[in-house]
């Protein structure tokens, strides 16, 4: 007897061992008799102990594919999903991977953001867990922007598999004895040379290639930051702030989004990026902004902030933004140095802004007084500048 159950008007059914030539029929029949008894709306297949199905069994979910065109599979082991994927299943109905189990308690934490936290499993293995609020479909459109900049010659660490961590999903990455570029700079100071050398070489490379169609807009998303601080400044700062938004010229060319150095890794001399849930693509002096953040925006209240997150002296990572923005623009003057800068970090404190007031940190006296600080920089400097281009 099919094991089964039915709620909420949906029957699941569970398959089991193998189903093929010899009991294909009874199967068969077995299922439609539940199907005439419950007359569901809707059937899902549970594939979690099916250890391997013919064609034979095939033509049963196809038979049921026909009378429910929302028909799903889950828990289909790696052996079972790969003969529905090379029948062509896969394209025309859902069918859904059983994911392995991690733990990672005990383990080395070498990155966090706000999506998720990054775990080294072993020397071998990396693992990003992500938050609870984060959904499957989110996860794996990650893995879909990791492997469209990797074709595009972006140097990118691809995600092989999602796994369950608890009750959150994660991404597994092969790093090869990869260390990220701050356990570098925690090592030793004296590899800043070295970090920014190739971080800013593969920030170059981002920006110098052009985004393909499925990527968001870091417009965009910057105009939906503007409609989340509105009413939050005074009417003057927040309209040329505005201003200067919107008459930024938009460049199709990618952008990271949260490039720091938890997030590029070494191996084997090779650079690559990581985390890339916030890939889009958009003017540089985003990026900029951004970097600004993690070495020195983040600091504006208390310096701990930003050395609590990467691990080194605030000191430190103030000249990994000195020394990061001098090679980006390898020549220019100190003068011309500092206005980008202070471009940059317009872009910066507005982002700090308004994820302090999102995440409803005002709500504290030490989250006021974050808001009201970065409120008193954009005062300063959006009125000293008619353009954030440069």
């Amino acid at each position: 007897m099919i094991k089964h159950t039915y709620n909420e008007n949906t029957l699941t059914v569970f398959l089991s061992g193998h189903i093929d030539t010899a009991n294909a029929a009874s199967i068969e029949k077995e299922i439609f008799d539940l199907l005439g008894e419950y007359q569901p709306a809707d059937v899902l297949l549970d594939a979690e102990d099916l250890e391997y199905i013919s064609s034979s069994g095939l033509r049963i979910v196809l038979k049921l594919r026909q009378r429910y065109p929302t028909l799903k599979m889950i828990n289909v082991t790696s052996s079972v999903y790969e003969i529905f994927d090379m029948t062509g299943f896969t394209e025309m109905m859902t069918i859904e991977k059983a994911y392995r189990h991690f733990d990672v308690t005990g383990c080395q934490i070498i990155g966090k953001g706000a999506n998720g936290t990054v775990y080294r499993i072993d020397r071998d293995t990396i693992v990003k867990v992500y938050n609870d609020a984060i959904k499957l479909e989110d996860i794996k459109n990650e893995h879909d922007l990791s492997r469209t900049a990797f074709v595009l010659g972006v140097p990118t660490a691809i995600p092989y598999d999602v796994v369950k961590v608890g009750d959150s999903f994660g991404s597994v990455f092969e790093l090869l004895n990869a260390k990220s570029f701050d356990e570098l700079m925690v090592e030793d100071v004296s590899n800043l040379d070295f970090v920014v050398k190739n971080s800013v070489e593969i920030a170059k490379i981002l920006h110098s290639t052009v985004a393909p169609d499925n990527l968001p807009s870091q417009y965009d998303i910057a105009q939906e930051w503007l409609g989340e601080i509105d009413g939050h400044l005074d009417e003057a700062t927040f309209k040329k702030l505005k201003k200067l938004i919107e008459e930024l010229p938009e460049h199709k060319t990618m952008i990271h989004g949260d490039l720091h150095i938890k997030n590029i890794m070494l191996q084997n001399n090779e650079t690559l990026l990581i985390d890339m849930d916030t890939l889009c693509y958009g003017h540089p002096i985003y990026e900029l902004a951004f970097i600004f953040n993690a070495y020195r925006g983040f600091g504006i209240t208390d310096k701990k902030v930003v050395e609590n997150f990467l691990g080194i002296p605030f000191e430190i990572a103030g000249r990994l933004w000195e020394e990061t923005l001098k090679a980006y623009f390898d020549g220019e003057s100190p003068e011309r140095l500092k206005e980008i800068e202070e471009k940059a970090s317009v872009i910066g404190y507005f982002r700090l802004m308004r994820r302090a007031i999102i995440k409803n940190l005002n709500q504290t006296v030490e989250g006021q007084r974050f808001v009201d600080a970065c409120e008193e920089k954009l005062k300063e400097l959006v009125q000293k500048y008619d353009t954030l281009d440069f």
